[in-house]
C-alpha cells in the first residue's frame, strides 16, 4: 500500500488478499483507500458518512399486483 499525498492507494490482487482487515482500517481510520488495477484507479473504499442511513426504506416501490395472471397469451414451451 502507498500513500500520496493524503491518498492511500492498494493494487487490487493486494486489496483482495487484505480486504477484511482494509474494511477495518478504514473504519478505524475513517481515511478511504483507492484501489488500482495496473496502476489506475478503478474503485475507493471510504467508510459511510454517520448521517447516511443504513436501510432500503424507501426504496421499494409498489407496482401493482405481481401474483395474479396478467391476462397475457404466452407460450411456456419458447
Amino acid at each position: 500500500m502507498t500513500m500520496s499525498a493524503h491518498r492511500k492507494t492498494i493494487a487490487a490482487a493486494e486489496f483482495k488478499a487484505r480486504c477484511l482487515e482494509l474494511l477495518d482500517e478504514v473504519a478505524r481510520t475513517r481515511e478511504p483507500i483507492v484501489v488500482t488495477k495496473r496502476g489506475r484507479a478503478v474503485a475507493r473504499l471510504a467508510p459511510l458518512e454517520p448521517d447516511v442511513p443504513v436501510t432500503l426504506e424507501g426504496s421499494v416501490r409498489y407496482g401493482g399486483d405481481i401474483v395474479e395472471p396478467t391476462g397475457e397469451d404466452w407460450d411456456a414451451d419458447r
